[in-house]
């Protein structure tokens, strides 16, 4: 049975937001950064890479869920993609079902979907919504070295992903998949899932 990590990736300023998402609340105060963990909750093992504030996102985090600070976080959505997946090398997990903290409808329905694709350590999936490919993307243990080398700036795995075959798995009857660049209140420009790191 393959291993899946759940890597959520929470360590960027937060430039255009205002402020850290893994700081962020919702209105009525549920926090960005718990949601996303909980939506992680189907993965064996689930592990959150920080950054900006780290020391105020790590206080927010259930004691079971294991944090790595990545140093150059200011170099882009790259360096804490690398982060995670070195750290992730001295592990046993086959997968890593990677997830961004300002995702909020993508939930652990979406989570089990895509880790149910996992069929071994040669894996590379992502969700899709409505055809159209966005996030969590699920990178097995053979891809972790090849997307540590290219990954850079706010490109993280993209130019990996657009050289190799991508297998789309479909989650539009679950989630929109949309993140959330902006404030409530201000000019948002959603993207559907799609970032610069994909």
């Amino acid at each position: 049975m393959t291993s899946v990590v759940g890597v959520l990736l929470a360590a960027g300023a937060g430039r255009r937001f205002g402020g850290p998402k893994a700081l962020a609340r919702d209105d009525d105060g549920t926090s960005w950064l718990l949601r996303s963990v909980q939506a992680l909750g189907p993965c064996a093992e689930i592990v959150v890479v920080l950054g900006a504030e780290a020391e105020r996102a790590a206080a927010l985090l259930p004691m079971s869920v294991a944090r790595i600070r990545a140093d150059d976080w200011a170099d882009g959505m790259g360096a804490s993609l690398r982060s995670g997946l070195t750290a992730l090398a001295e592990t046993s997990h086959d997968a890593a079902l990677v997830s961004l903290v300002d995702l909020p409808d993508v939930d652990a329905a979406v989570v089990a979907r895509l880790a149910a694709a996992a069929g071994g350590p040669d894996v590379l999936a992502r969700a899709a919504y409505d055809g159209v490919p966005g996030h969590p993307v699920l990178l097995g243990r053979d891809h972790w070295a090849g997307v540590v080398e290219t990954a850079s700036g706010d490109r993280g795995a993209r130019d990996y992903l657009a050289a190799h075959e991508v297998a789309l798995v479909e989650c539009g009857d679950l989630a929109t998949g949309v993140d959330v660049d902006h404030r409530p209140g201000a000019v948002a420009h959603p993207t559907s899932g799609q970032r610069p790191w994909s």
